[in-house]
């Protein structure tokens, strides 16, 4: 498989872990104490490092460390944002537009060589 597509693919399963552990709590365990919260958010977020490092690493082949990083925030806004207005029942705001330009003009400066063969 495609170094920049499995490194993809791993990156999303591994938000979709880290969504959950990072917020999840909010909406479930809000009503129990904080240090169940992080120890059920630990267990989560191992399942997000068996993902996260292994594409950190087959990514890091074809892609420099800010290439990832970006790439990684992109991917953490596409799922967080479907998590934020499905799971915790939060309102649509224009907030969300401006940070995905926002990002994505950070992805064509960090990819632009890649683009344009420069």
């Amino acid at each position: 498989m495609d170094r920049y597509l499995l490194t993809i693919i791993l990156l999303f399963l591994s938000n979709v872990f880290m969504t959950f552990a990072w917020y999840g709590h909010l909406r479930n365990l809000s009503h129990k104490s904080w240090i169940l919260a992080a120890l059920l958010s630990w267990g989560i977020a191992f399942f997000e490092y068996l993902l996260q490092v292994p594409a950190n690493r087959i990514g890091h082949h074809v892609m420099s460390i800010g290439q990832l990083k970006i790439l990684q925030e992109v991917i953490t806004l596409s799922v967080f944002v479907p998590f934020s207005l499905v799971y915790m029942k939060e309102k649509l705001s224009l907030d969300y537009l401006w940070a995905g330009l926002c990002l994505l003009g950070a992805v064509f400066f960090l990819f632009r060589s890649r683009i344009f063969g420069a």
